[in-house]
């Protein structure tokens, strides 16, 4: 695998360039930073992208990205995990808006990708690899970066609404503007459906399954002077899903669960000694609430409550243009509470953590970064990681030469430490290595640009449930490598397309496991996605998706194959005038039979129009 990768990072080296305009990221470092000093493979979903594609699901433009599997126990709505490079789904650190929004009540402390949609969200930016020296806890396998839009200047409103197969009603409005010291925006979602069955027709199951979700989002920015500003976000969702829940064979069931989630941010900013140190303090509050009904009507029969109270300092001192020191402080308090079958549950825990990070440009074109942090946990104790990458462009950012070295830990869950009936309080936190090596290449003047990046990824402690001892424990070890690729071509201003592949070889290497050597659960091989638009000369844009994923495994024995399959979806917009635009989509275009999880239904064949207001 490392030597295809060198290969491929040879033969594009080779070949002729045009130096392009930098694209600026924010996920690497915590700070913004021209791509072209970054060594981490991070893949940018932009405003544009999001609109273009018209897709509802968060998940649904985060399978277009290399590296990226995921599953979906039925409807939009349901239960979705998302796997980077092969890690855990409970492995990936989310943020919104700045704010980590890990549910502490969560088994692993992994994000529900099923109630984010992609509402007045504007950009995502997805880092893989390790990466625990800037998040700390659950940056295992990368970070999913999700923010809302930044306010205009002046005064700008958006408002689109569409409705399509199974009664599904989808309509989104936001506002911003700025004026004199303040500028801010606020948005709001709406998306109602029928939906289909949660449990496979396939199984005899018919009952349609419902889904309601709310979501909104607020941002304030107060600039009392040049160098002292005040930062206020927030963000709201609220879900209401049927949903099918089984042991043994799917069927379908009256079940029902509600989310209220709740993300906050406060932040000041402060430059000093004529901007050269910036500082930044914060605090930042999570809350999930999670209800669960066996009929809708009555009392919820069990519930889950995750609460995260965080402080963050950051500081940035930049002594020279050629060296930047980052360094910080970080206080939190993860909160978890059950109730439920007779009983109730609760634990807290106090994390503070420090770190440190350097970025250096000894000479034109070379970019070095190396950092550590240390996070000292109430419960488990320390854990200190390091990280280091690089980049070397010699023209100026058209070949971006990038090598990374990343080190994840992950503390055990509060669920995990203190559940009543599966609780270890003596889990050890998970701890990975992963490596990677990659090149980005731009041709004829950006007219296609390339990237390779291959990869490898090795996790220890990591935590599982025992089937028969019914508790966790710290048994296993688990190794992904593969190669990423990607593809962004514009031959004529007209048409662009875009393309993925990834191959992730993600295996059980623990010892004494009786599936060491197996493939991990719901991890698929390989994975690729292209997509083409065009924009017609009267206006027209036209385009389509095709993503193929290769067969998995439901099960850690590797007993259960879940098939491989192909999806295609097209979709046009028209502008009418200046202010309006009509849109419309259809997905699964040759009606696939698939699953991402034994058991559960997936959407055939479906078409959506609607149409988008913008002043």
């Amino acid at each position: 695998m490392l030597k295809t990768g060198l290969s491929l990072v040879a033969l594009i080296a080779a070949a002729p360039a045009l130096a392009q305009e930098d694209d600026i990221v924010v996920t690497a470092s915590g700070i913004a930073q021209p791509r072209d000093e970054v060594g981490q493979a991070i893949t940018v979903i932009d405003a544009q992208t999001i609109e273009t594609r018209q897709a509802v699901d968060v998940v649904d433009l985060l399978a277009t990205t290399p590296g990226v599997r995921f599953n979906r126990n039925g409807s939009v709505g349901g239960a979705t995990g998302v796997s980077l490079r092969g890690a855990e789904t409970t492995q990936t650190l989310v943020l919104i808006d700045g704010v980590k929004v890990n549910d502490p009540s969560g088994i692993g402390d992994g994000y529900d990708f099923g109630h984010l949609l992609t509402g007045n969200i504007r950009r995502i930016e997805v880092l893989r690899g390790s990466n625990s020296v800037v998040y700390g806890s659950q940056a295992i396998g990368g970070v999913v970066n999700v923010m809302t839009g930044t306010p205009a200047e002046g005064f700008e409103a958006n408002a689109s609404a569409d409705y399509g197969y199974s009664d599904t009603l989808n309509a989104k409005a936001d506002v911003s503007g700025s004026s004199g010291i303040a500028s801010g925006g606020v948005g709001v979602a709406y998306f109602d459906t029928d939906g289909i069955s949660s449990a496979a027709r396939s199984f005899g199951a018919t009952e349609k399954d419902g889904y309601e979700n709310v979501a909104a989002n607020a941002k304030l920015k107060l600039a009392f002077t040049d160098t002292l500003s005040l930062d206020l976000r927030g963000y709201y969702i609220h879900a209401d899903l049927d949903y099918d829940s089984f042991f043994g064979a799917p069927a379908d069931s009256a079940d029902v669960s509600k989310l209220d989630q709740y993300v906050g941010y406060a932040g000041i900013n402060l430059a000093l000694l004529d901007g050269k140190l910036t500082n930044r303090a914060a605090v930042t509050w999570l809350r999930n609430d999670r209800d669960y009904y066996f009929v809708r009507g009555t009392d919820p029969d069990y519930g889950y409550s995750g609460t995260n109270l965080r402080f963050e300092y950051e500081g940035v001192y930049t002594p020279v243009e050629q060296a930047k020191l980052i360094f910080g402080y970080e206080h939190e308090r993860p909160d978890y509470d059950f109730f439920g079958f007779g009983d109730t549950g609760s634990a807290r825990a106090n994390i503070d953590s420090v770190y440190g990070l350097a970025i250096v440009k000894p000479v034109e074109g070379l970019s070095l970064t190396g950092g550590l942090r240390h996070d000292d946990h109430s419960q488990f104790g320390g854990a200190t990681t390091f990280g280091a990458n690089a980049n070397y462009t010699p023209n100026r950012g058209a070949t971006n030469l990038r090598l990374s070295y990343g080190e994840g830990f992950k503390a055990p869950s509060l669920y995990q430490l203190y559940d009543s009936f599966s609780g270890n309080s003596a889990l050890r936190p998970e701890r990975s290595k992963s490596y990677d090596i990659g090149i980005d290449q731009s041709l004829d003047d950006g007219r296609a640009v390339l990237s390779v990046t291959a990869f490898r990824r090795d996790t220890r402690n990591q935590i599982n449930f025992d089937n028969a001892t019914f508790v966790y424990g710290n048994l296993d070890r688990t190794r992904a490598k593969g190669v990423e690729a990607t593809v962004t071509l514009k031959p004529v201003e007209a048409l662009t397309v875009t393309g993925s592949y990834s191959y992730v070889d993600a295996r059980d290497r623990s010892d004494l496991s009786p599936d060491r050597g197996n493939r991990l659960a719901r991890r698929a091989a390989n994975a690729v996605s292209v997509s083409a638009d065009y924009a017609w000369s009267f206006g027209l844009s036209t385009g389509a998706t095709l993503t193929m994923v290769g067969d998995s495994f439901d099960d850690a024995a590797n007993l259960r194959r879940l098939d491989g399959y192909a999806l295609a979806g097209v979709r046009a917009s028209l502008p009418l005038g200046e202010h309006l635009e009509l849109y419309g989509r259809i997905d699964n275009l040759f009606d696939a039979n698939y699953a991402t999880a034994y058991g559960y239904g997936t959407y055939g064949r479906s078409a959506y129009g609607g149409v988008r207001v913008r002043f």
